[in-house]
Parts: structure tokens; sequence; C-alpha cells
């Protein structure tokens, strides 16, 4: 993966609709302090948008190498907040969801 923006459709391809059955979520990426991107997950759908969106329940904020790590699967995503690599603004339970909504496997 070459970019942010890779890792990023990288884990949209990874979305497992099941898992979202009846959810209405917004979850917020700030990556280097410099891009924002929310996947809006919606009863089975998930929307990429590009910029910051004001009503994410959580944000997760880390850096491009911990992103790209996480959504191929090199880094967990649990070691990765332990080690403060990653940090999570918001609703702490709704991050841990995204395991469920974007399988690494």
């Amino acid at each position: 993966m070459t970019s942010v923006a890779d890792a990023v459709e990288a884990m949209k391809a990874k979305f497992n609709p099941a898992a979202a059955a009846g959810l209405d979520l917004v979850f917020g990426f700030r990556i280097d302090d410099t891009k924002n991107f929310s996947l809006i997950v919606k009863d089975q759908t998930c929307d990429l948008q590009e910029g910051e969106n004001p009503d994410a329940q959580v944000t997760l904020v880390m850096d491009g190498e911990t992103l790209k790590g996480i959504v191929s699967g090199e880094t967990d995503g649990m070691q990765a907040f332990m080690g403060g690599k990653l940090r999570a603004e918001g609703d702490m339970m709704l991050a841990m969801k995204l395991s469920e909504l974007f399988p690494s496997s």
C-alpha cells in the first residue's frame, strides 16, 4: 500500500455488511494530523467521505504507517492502542466494533 488513500480503500473493501445490520454510525479518522476522513456505516452499507465529519461518534487518531499496518493485518489495533500509536476520541466501545465491521481476514 502506497498511501493513506489506498489503505482507506482497502479497509472499505473488507466491509462486512452483515455485521452492520441496523447500525447507524460515523467513524472519524485523523491521519498524520493532516488527513481526515470518515466511514459512515448505515444499515449494511458503508460510505467513505473525505474531510472531518462533525457527527463522528468516535475519531481514531494515528499516523499513516499505523493505519496501513492495521488494514493489512500486520499491526493489531489493540496493540497499537496500548502502545500509544492509536488514540480514540469519543465512544471507545464503538472503536472496538471496527474489527467486526472490517475483519482483517
